[in-house]
């Protein structure tokens, strides 16, 4: 599984930080699975763009935090997002320049709709790791 263990607790805390204010530093938290990383490197490779150097994943949570809590999510809504589009069956979905993971499997967002998680990967800014930028729950209508 892409999340190492404790992960999700580091990313509660961190969201918890971020939600009164305080000042983040970035975290650990999963790798990628062989296949991902695979995937995506190739995929970048033949657009002539920067690939993921390594499988480690990093999170700062400040945007997804931010775009996420404006449409009304808490952060245990958050923790579900990541864990779903983290999984390690997600599928490297790339549009443009834009690389995710997307959840192989809708779930249910504890709101009535059905969502299938694409967490936004950032490739360039933290060399050579990627970095869980934000979570987008496709489908939720928000």
């Amino acid at each position: 599984m892409p999340l190492h263990d404790g992960a999700i607790d580091a990313i509660r805390q961190q969201l918890e930080c971020i939600s009164i204010g305080e000042r983040v530093s970035l975290i650990v938290i999963g790798c990628l699975t062989r296949t991902q990383h695979d995937a995506i490197r190739a995929f970048r490779a033949s657009r002539n763009l920067p690939g993921a150097e390594s499988p480690e994943i990093v999170y700062l949570g400040r945007h997804h935090f931010a775009s996420r809590s404006k449409q009304g999510y808490t952060v245990e809504d958050l923790l579900r997002q990541i864990d779903a589009g983290l999984s390690a069956d997600a599928v490297p979905f790339i549009r443009g320049s834009m690389t995710s993971l997307m959840a192989s499997r809708p779930r249910d967002d504890g709101y009535g709709k059905q969502v299938r998680d694409h967490a936004v990967l950032e490739l360039t800014a933290r060399k050579p790791r990627v970095e869980l930028f934000s979570v987008i729950p496709k489908g939720d209508g928000r």
